[in-house]
């Protein structure tokens, strides 16, 4: 593995989220500053605690749906890529993602 280009890639994602959690800490600051309500404060960090969590689990379902599609491309012995490997992978996403929609529909009920 090249270091030389992970190195690179590691500290622009490192940058890019000490960035993203600053304005997210500066907008909850001006947000309380402004006199906002406790309760609309709390509603607030509610959702975002609830939209966290769905992202963690949409991650979840699509990455595991990916590692089932990968895991058929090796059973079946596919070595190069084709319409048909491309559509065993974007199925898999695919069907994580409507097991998402599934899963988060019952959660909000």
């Amino acid at each position: 593995m090249d270091f030389g280009i992970l190195i690179p890639i590691s500290l622009f994602v490192c940058i890019t989220y000490a960035i993203k959690v600053s304005v997210d800490a500066v907008t909850r600051r001006r947000m309380l500053d402004a006199g906002g309500s406790a309760e609309l404060v709390n509603s607030v960090l509610r959702d975002e605690e609830l939209r966290r969590r769905h992202s963690s689990l949409r991650w979840g379902i699509v990455l595991l749906s990916l590692a089932v599609g990968f895991g058929l491309i090796q059973w079946f012995g596919w070595q190069e890529v084709t319409p048909g490997m491309i559509a065993v992978l974007a199925g898999a996403t695919g069907l994580g993602n409507l097991v998402f929609f599934a899963i988060s529909r019952r959660l909000g009920q």
